[in-house]
């Protein structure tokens, strides 16, 4: 059975998800890992949704205020076994739906250019590239993207 929990970034399932993305990001990041990890920290993230399969936690993501009714979409990660079967899709639908819960309008977020099934999940879920925002100003990897929520 297929469920999702609404939590924060203390939860145990999500801070083990999460360090499989980090070993996961920083083979794919390579050398500029050290840069983009300094702003995944999550500590500050208090929204998060964990999605389970029969009782398993095989997906999670969370969002952040970014600046007020804008919240900025983090740690994104389903297992590999489970990619391809819309979990990371409902993952964000669930957390843009808290979001405007929240009396948030926008989500934006940051991903790479070596990381092309994220771009087409953003892509597919109606986010569009937009300027690289705050730190990721000047990297020529990042892609960022935004979507009004309503």
């Amino acid at each position: 059975m297929n469920s999702f929990i609404r939590t924060s970034s203390g939860n145990k399932d999500f801070q083990f998800l999460v360090a499989l993305l980090d070993k996961e990001l920083s083979v794919r990041d390579g050398d500029e890992h050290a840069f983009y990890s300094q702003f995944n920290k999550i500590a500050n993230i208090r929204n998060v949704v964990i999605f389970y399969v029969d009782e398993k936690a095989v997906g999670a993501g969370g969002f952040k205020e970014y600046l007020p009714g804008k919240v900025e979409i983090k740690r994104m990660f389903v297992l590999p076994e489970h990619r391809g079967k819309g979990i990371a899709f409902q993952i964000l639908q669930e957390l843009e739906k808290w979001a405007g819960e929240l009396n948030y309008s926008e989500c934006i977020l940051e991903t790479g250019k070596k990381q092309p099934e994220a771009i087409a999940l953003y892509q597919k879920s109606g986010y569009n590239i937009i300027k690289n925002y705050g730190q990721y100003e000047k990297i020529e990897n990042s892609v960022c993207m935004s979507k009004s929520i309503y």
